[in-house]
């Protein structure tokens, strides 16, 4: 079984992560993707939103994909979110399953970065998804990254969390940049500044 790990903050999660983990799945035939919200990611600030709500936000927006499913293992273990840390208890529970790690093109050029990156590359691949226009050269990565660094491309979609929570916070709508079970739990819970009752 090939199971991609989705991994982000998902604050909030967004139909580009959901394009990006569509066209991983697709591309290299994996038979799940795994959405794997962080507790507190190494790489940015802690999010105001809860792991609980980001992790709740994830679930319904891949709620009903037969592919699709949140694990809530990082959230619920706490903590400073390693990806080796994750990987390497993953290994010990699911050890039939062969994982890859799904990343943005952005987030491949930052891999060099990412704590114990080598220990790390030699537990599994990444698939890189390239969207058109993005400044991702493979060549510019260390040798040992080069080899288990797959590309799958993905439609252009301009949309980050960053910006949503930008447009939120400017009175703007985010309908349609969301899925619309997220917007509704946005909604719902009154986070990111919109406050329950409001029709956008």
């Amino acid at each position: 079984m090939k199971v991609g790990i989705m991994g982000g903050t998902f604050d909030p999660i967004h139909i580009g992560h959901l394009l990006a983990a569509e066209s991983a799945l697709d591309a290299y035939r994996l038979d799940e993707v795994w959405f794997m919200p962080s507790h507190i990611p190494p790489h940015k600030q802690e999010s105001g939103v809860t792991g609980q709500m980001r992790l709740e936000m994830t679930a319904e927006a891949v709620d009903g994909h037969p592919s699709f499913r949140t694990l809530d293992f990082e959230v619920e273990r706490g903590g400073v979110s390693y990806t080796i840390d994750t990987v390497e208890e993953l290994r010990r529970m699911y050890p039939h399953i062969e994982f890859t790690f799904i990343v943005g093109a952005d987030m491949v050029n930052y891999l060099p970065k990412w704590h114990r990156i080598a220990e790390l590359a030699q537990m599994l691949d990444f698939i890189g998804v390239n969207r058109p226009g993005s400044d991702l050269d493979l060549n510019r990565l260390p040798v040992f990254l080069q080899g288990v660094v797959r590309i799958a491309d993905m439609p252009l979609v301009d949309i980050s969390s960053s910006m949503i929570r930008k447009r939120t916070a400017e009175g703007k709508s985010i309908r349609y940049m969301v899925p619309d079970r997220v917007y509704d739990y946005i909604v719902r819970s009154g986070i990111y500044g919109i406050q329950p009752g409001t029709t956008d």
